[in-house]
Formats: C-alpha cells, structure tokens, sequence
C-alpha cells in the first residue's frame, strides 16, 4: 500500500458556500416559503457542514471510507471533503528518537556500552497508518536492534591494522547505522535523516582493564618514537663528528659513545653528567 493524493476542496470557497445556503435557508423560514429549492437548500447544508478540516503546517490527512483507504491530504489550512471519509492526523514533522543505554558485545566479545539518536519524519502516510499498528513504536523498537547488530559488526577500537571501529571511526559507523535503520523502517513509510551513536564506553566491568591497556598502547607509541628520533640524532651526531673530523672514534668509542646518547636522550628522568678529566684510554 502506498500513498496517493485524496479528495479535498478549498475550504473558504465551500464556507462561503454554506454562509449563502445558511442566509437562504433563514430567509425562506422567516417569510414562510416552502418549497422544493428551500428543502434542497437544507440538505446541501447538512451534507456539507461536517465535511470541513483544518490542516497544520507538516501535518496530513489520511481519508478512509468505510475501511478503505481512499488518499492523503497534505495541503495547510481548511479543507473540505466528503463528510463520510474518516480522518486521522499523522504529523510529517521530523523527530528525534534517543534509544537507551544498551550492554552488548562488540566484534571482538567485549562488553560494551552503547546508544544511539535517530532522527526520522513520516515520508509515506499510508504505510505508516496501515502497514504497522504503530509507527512510533516501531521505529523505536527497530533503531535498537539495528543498533545491537550494528555493535556486534565493529570493534570497540582499533589493535592494529585498518579496521573500522566504533570509536575511531565515527563517520562510517553512523553511516552504517542509517542505512541498518532506514532497511527495517521502510516498510513503515518512515525516512531516516540521520543516526548517531550518541553513548560509546567499555562495560563498567571491564572498563578499568581496557583503560589500562589504552595506556600501555599509549606509552609503547611514544616510546617508539623516542627511540626513532633518538637514533635518528646519534646518527647525525656521529655523521657530523665524522665529516667535520673533530676526533677520530674506532668502533669501541663508537659503541659507548651510541649507548650514552640513547641513554639520555630515551631516559624518563634527567640524567646526571660524569665528566672524564683524565684520558680517554
């Protein structure tokens, strides 16, 4: 079942309608004229009474007669249609949805703790009046459990390589999450603008352990660098002593001299000069 335009009229142009069928009507009753246009007249203003509407802005009408669905109105201020379609209101309106705070197991079997905004509006009114029973409910419960499949398909962080992981690669999950929506909500006439994961944290169990690992990931890539650039320096330091020929150092010096300088310059603390006043040898 898809959407399709319904019936309806100006409703101004029916109201000025009915204010001269109503100034017929009255001015019949008062000089006591029956007679066939007078009855007439009465009809046509019974009939057309109860057929007004008012339609706010995103906002739509969907008409229905006797069960049947007979089209959708979504044009703003008073309408006129048949008095015998029924009218329910959906709001086109763009929402937010905010799901809770859920425990799930990442790619890797971590615990972890997620959650997520959805941003959605109403894109076809008759599947969503029809096609399920309730569409808020729907969208709802389906956004956290395509969250759920999507947290199991990522790690919570990268260890090593070019994975897409949850909390590194922001962009391309929740360009993954939209579409795992937008598949389950489509046959409820809804459109997804976007999806974020707004709640991303370790499980409070395992929270302390992963931290720490964090940390020593932390420390080994600043090591790694000191120790690049710490070798990079002796190296110019022995090039320039070598080219400039400031001393003659055989492979002895050389080897002591390399071990101090990458002493100092990878240690944690300050370290403390000895000055040799005597011969080298």
């Amino acid at each position: 079942m898809h959407e399709k335009k319904g019936f309806s009229l100006n409703g101004y142009g029916i109201f000025t309608l009915l204010v001269i069928l109503t100034g017929f009507i009255i001015s019949q009753v008062v000089n006591q004229h029956a007679s066939a246009p007078l009855f007439l007249s009465i009809v046509a203003a019974v009939f057309i009474a109860p057929g007004f509407f008012m339609i706010q802005p995103n906002q739509a009408k969907v008409l229905t007669l006797f069960g049947s669905y007979v089209g959708t109105v979504k044009a703003n201020g008073l309408r006129w249609s048949i008095p015998f379609f029924m009218r329910q209101s959906i709001s086109l309106r763009i929402r937010n949805f905010e799901s809770n705070q859920m425990k799930v197991n990442d790619n890797h079997g971590n615990p972890i703790e997620i959650a997520t905004v959805v941003v959605w509006s109403v894109e076809d009114t008759a599947e969503a009046s029809f096609e399920v029973d309730d569409y808020i409910s729907f969208v709802n419960i389906q956004s956290e459990s395509a969250l759920r499949n999507m947290a199991i398909s990522y790690p919570y962080d990268q260890h090593g390589g070019d994975e897409i992981a949850l909390r590194s690669h922001p962009q391309e999950v929740s360009e993954a999450l939209k579409s795992e929506i937008q598949e389950r909500l489509a046959k409820a006439g809804v459109k997804v603008h976007e999806a974020r994961i707004s709640h991303l944290a370790y499980a409070p169990e395992i929270a302390n352990a992963m931290l720490q690992r964090q940390q020593a990931s932390a420390i080994i890539s600043a090591r790694r660098l000191i120790v690049d650039g710490a070798v990079g320096m002796v190296e110019m330091a022995l090039k320039q002593l070598s080219d400039k020929e400031i001393v003659e150092l055989d492979e002895e010096r050389k080897a002591t001299m390399v071990s101090n300088l990458l002493v100092v310059l990878c240690s944690d603390k300050s370290t403390q000069p000895v000055v040799n006043t005597g011969s080298l040898y």
